[in-house]
């Protein structure tokens, strides 16, 4: 499965299945394989942050 490249599509995919399913962005990329970076980095242009407490982005 492809995950979004818009970022707003992105944010809500990203959290959604952070929420459901996974205990950390690390776990999460590595099941989808893509690049930690790319997500925090795609997430950044739209000034949301992975909150690692909170295991979203904010």
């Amino acid at each position: 499965m492809a995950i979004p490249k818009d970022p707003v599509m992105l944010l809500s995919f990203i959290n959604t299945q952070l929420r459901d399913n996974y205990d950390s962005l690390e776990s999460l990329c590595k099941a989808f394989d893509v690049d930690q970076d790319s997500i925090v980095k795609s997430l950044a242009v739209i000034d949301y942050h992975y909150n690692n407490e909170i295991n979203q982005f904010k």
